[in-house]
């Protein structure tokens, strides 16, 4: 083991003052396809030279195979001593002294020395530069990256620019995982990515305004509401509750469907349903009471609602409910790209986060769902945060769970840009 360095190797963005407003993970997050500087994933990489058809990726290695596989990437399990590891802004527990004791426990207990890098603002423009490197057999510079299901991890599945992972250096996150996060429709088996965090896109409202709690998609379409009404502007949270709402399920949906649920929210739009169709500002708009009930990121209505001594908006009369039809649930995923040069240092700070106690750490400061249940008890009795520990929108029941449904899957980009060509012209005309 190496000497555990005076300081960790963390970019400058990282450092925040502790006081100011905790920003979402979300607040730069465009989806394929909406707002400007945003590309539909086909014509971004076919700018990136590469075909959006997936056509050159290997057929998954299986048996004797794969073993040979991991073999070759993990060797004997021995650590480099270096990861380097390219995450958004935000998303990791850090101190008063601008450390993250994840990383600095890790640290201490491998001896292995993280340079962590907030550089990820947005799924599209990062893949844009990530991808025509690992085209060209070469590394990214990056041995851990973060990326989201709905339009970022999908692309380097399909293209297999993504390492396989051996699945006995991550027993913590076959102990300790919950039940959403295994083999997730995106990556069946976990084969190469386990989840970092996750939230729910579910319905926020103002308490003072909307008395009964929301129960459904469709009380965003109740009359008594009408111009008081936010929707996302994007190509997942917007139809993917939408089409739970009329009955179809998300994965086996056709597009005779899409365009049924389209027609249902066009027409909404056009009678002045919705005051309008909203990217991050939503939240803003909720608080103002421009809005009195939304589409909202649970993570979001969280801070809102919190205290302002603790980082909070100090909004309490906000609320977050999870309809009755089942909420969509996100996830953003830890995965090694293709050709990283410290694999086993990756894998090792993948099963480490996944430790009750360290999760419970991130969770206290993060606030979006733990992808580890156990990690509640910790929050409440040794970390004593109550407010986080009983929050649902931080540790959901398993009812909750049970319920929630993913972003649509692709098979193909062009299925993806069908489903585009019929949901945009809802929240883009």
């Amino acid at each position: 083991m190496t000497d555990r360095p005076d300081r960790l190797d963390i970019d400058p963005a990282l450092f925040r003052g502790m006081t100011q407003r905790r920003i979402s993970r979300r607040d730069l997050l465009r989806y394929a396809g909406t707002g400007a500087g945003a590309l539909g994933v086909g014509a971004f990489l076919a700018a990136c030279g590469v075909g959006g058809g997936g056509g050159n990726q290997s057929p998954a290695a299986t048996g004797t195979q794969l073993q040979n596989q991991l073999k070759k990437i993990y060797g004997d399990g021995k650590p480099s001593g270096q990861l380097n590891w390219a995450n958004w802004p935000d998303y990791i527990d850090v101190n008063s002294k601008g450390q993250s004791p994840t990383i600095e426990k890790f640290t201490k207990a491998t001896g292995i020395k993280v340079h962590y890098s907030t550089v990820i603002n947005d799924n599209t423009p990062f893949l844009a530069k990530i991808i025509p490197v690992l085209q060209n057999g070469q590394d990214t510079g990056y041995d851990l990256i973060v990326v989201t299901n709905g339009g970022g991890i999908e692309p380097l599945l399909r293209l297999g620019f993504l390492t396989p992972l051996d699945h006995k250096y991550i027993p913590n996150f076959f102990k300790y995982a919950s039940q959403p996060v295994r083999s997730p429709a995106y990556d069946p088996g976990n084969k190469y990515s386990v989840a970092w965090q996750s939230g729910f896109t579910g319905i926020g409202y103002n308490s003072k305004f909307v008395k009964e709690t929301p129960k459904s998609f469709g009380d965003l379409l109740n009359p008594k509401y009408k111009g008081k009404v936010g929707v996302f502007g994007n190509n997942q949270d917007l139809p993917c509750p939408a089409l739970q709402y009329m009955g179809f399920d998300i994965q086996k949906s056709t597009p005779a469907q899409w365009r049924k649920t389209a027609d249902m929210l066009s027409k909404a739009r056009d009678k002045g349903q919705f005051l309008g169709f909203y990217d991050q500002s939503y939240i803003d708009k909720l608080e103002n009471q421009d809005t009195i009930i939304t589409q909202a990121w649970s993570g979001d209505v969280f801070i809102a609602a919190a205290p302002k001594s603790i980082g909070g908006d100090g909004f309490p009369e906000l609320k977050l409910a999870l309809p009755n039809e089942g909420a969509i649930i996100w996830t953003d995923n830890m995965c090694i790209p293709l050709h990283a040069k410290n694999p086993v240092d990756a894998i090792m700070m993948m099963n480490w986060v996944y430790q009750p106690p360290i999760a419970a750490e991130m969770a206290d400061f993060i606030w979006y769902v733990s992808p580890v249940p156990a990690a509640k008890d910790v929050v409440l009795h040794k970390l004593k945060d109550p407010e986080v520990a009983d929050s649902p929108l931080v540790f959901p029941s398993a009812a909750d769970l049970a319920k929630t449904h993913g972003y649509k899957v692709f098979k193909d980009s062009s299925e993806q840009d069908q489903w585009n060509s019929i949901w945009e012209p809802v929240y883009s005309s």
